[in-house]
């Protein structure tokens, strides 16, 4: 059954989520790739503040296209996230509640998540133009040297994903890495 939510995420509502849970997001998400989340922590490094408060924010690891005409923002596939992992336990523990990708995360970034109560929503790899469709409004408000990969802040409308990793352990991925032997091969 699909839940929507609506962005910043309050403990409660990340403590509801479970892994396989399909979601409809709305409301305010960041985006930022690989250089920006170097940068992010970098800053937190130094004690600097973020170009946005993370506390119960989403970030979706997302390089969009340019903007065709008539529209907000073009293609807006999630990238992978393992690009993200050596960066995501500081920002976990500075206050990012959600990250928005595709792809396994590291045992690093899945013990920040469940001690900080996060949680990691996998994308549709490949449906980029479809993503593109929930985004109402995209602004740049962060890095803007770093082109597509700066950070935006975007409004989004019923945004697709799944709960891959929720705050209490579970992980969609290791479930469906046990049952697929099951699945695929019913004999072994």
């Amino acid at each position: 059954m699909l839940q929507r939510i609506t962005a910043p995420l309050l403990d409660e509502v990340i403590g509801r989520l479970h892994s396989g849970d399909m979601l409809a997001v709305s409301g305010v998400v960041y985006t930022g790739r690989d250089a920006a989340h170097r940068r992010m922590t970098e800053a937190v490094a130094r004690g600097e503040a973020l170009p946005f408060d993370p506390k119960g924010q989403i970030i979706y690891y997302a390089g969009p296209c340019p903007a065709p005409p008539g529209r907000v923002i073009g293609s807006i596939g999630p990238t992978t996230s393992g690009r993200m992992d050596a960066y995501a336990p500081a920002l976990i523990r500075y206050g990012l509640k959600v990250m928005i990708g595709k792809g396994l995360r590291s045992p690093e970034v899945v013990e920040a998540i469940r001690t900080c109560s996060g949680v990691y929503f996998a994308a549709v790899g490949g449906a980029a133009a479809l993503m593109s469709r929930c985004v109402r409004q995209a602004e740049v408000i962060a890095y803007p040297e770093l082109g597509t990969e700066a950070i935006r802040r975007l409004v989004v409308e019923d945004l697709p994903v799944v709960v891959a990793v929720d705050c209490h352990g579970g992980s969609l991925y290791e479930a469906t890495r046990e049952d697929a032997p099951q699945l695929f091969c019913p004999r072994a």
